[in-house]
């Protein structure tokens, strides 16, 4: 009984990780998007009648695609610490939900999520997320400190324009508002003309202003979330190879489990011998 348990999963480990059986799950959730799509348009009953059961088929793939991967993972406890296993299973379950009664708009909304499962099925993808998850705690002081300059600005600017134009100075949180405008270089310099009709070097309040907000912190965030990019690309590339991020000893996970596989292999066979 053990042992074909072990071939059993040993098999579907296989098919989880062939090449044939990812893309058929990619082309599936991008299946899952068109029909998203489809159904927004007014079609007629036959029509409806087709996507709802492409619909249904889609939601028994994807169970079908969890179950696989789950009996095939080697500790099952340990399955659910990964967060996308977690997310996969969530929208998996969710996409279960039928279409009536109460439930109808969770049930949609979860329906339109399945469309974020490439992201899990796709490594790059998985990069890419884990490296801005990653870097939102560094964006998250540059953004308080932007902030600040924000509200400094927005004093300064409503003490000395408040009285040319109410609307866009008439207080701190309106000023802010219209410095937001100014750093997204929305008719920017309309705002500024007219300032500088009252106060003719008020341009340096706003290139000052420009200068902090659009070239400096815009450009700490992209450091920050190509920095930490790096380091998640180095440690996928460090996982595929064998090795530690530092260049240590091998610890891969695939190079674990397949030591896992050797060893409960071998102790088969030291019980059949035993059993003899």
């Amino acid at each position: 009984m053990a042992s074909f348990v072990f071939k059993a999963q040993r098999q579907l480990k296989k098919i989880d990780r062939s090449n044939l059986f990812q893309g058929m799950v990619i082309a599936v959730i991008l299946l899952s998007a068109l029909l998203i799509g489809a159904k927004t348009y007014s079609l007629s009953e036959k029509a409806m009648a087709l996507l709802s059961f492409f619909d249904r088929a889609v939601t028994i793939f994807f169970v079908i695609e969890l179950v696989i991967r789950f009996l095939a993972f080697p500790k099952k406890k340990k399955f659910f610490h990964d967060g996308w296993n977690i997310f996969d299973t969530v929208i998996v379950i969710g996409s279960l939900i039928p279409d009536g009664g109460s439930g109808v708009l969770l049930a949609r909304l979860l329906r339109i999520f399945r469309v974020l499962r490439l992201v899990s099925m796709v490594p790059e993808l998985r990069i890419l997320i884990n490296a801005l998850l990653k870097a939102i705690p560094r964006m998250g002081y540059i953004a308080l400190l932007m902030f600040v300059i924000f509200y400094i600005y927005a004093a300064i600017g409503s003490m000395f324009f408040h009285t040319i134009n109410e609307e866009l100075w008439g207080d701190v949180s309106i000023s802010m508002l219209t410095l937001f405008r100014v750093a997204t270089f929305e008719d920017w310099t309309d705002v500024m003309y007219e300032t500088m009709a009252i106060h003719p070097t008020s341009w340096i309040y706003y290139l000052s202003f420009i200068f902090l907000t659009a070239f400096v912190f815009l450009n700490m965030m992209v450091g920050t979330v190509l920095e930490v990019m790096s380091q998640e690309h180095e440690r996928y590339r460090a996982e595929q190879h064998g090795e530690t991020a530092d260049g240590g000893e091998p610890a891969s996970r695939a190079q674990i489990e397949k030591l896992e596989a050797e060893l409960a292999e071998i102790k088969l066979l030291l019980q059949q011998q035993l059993n003899r």
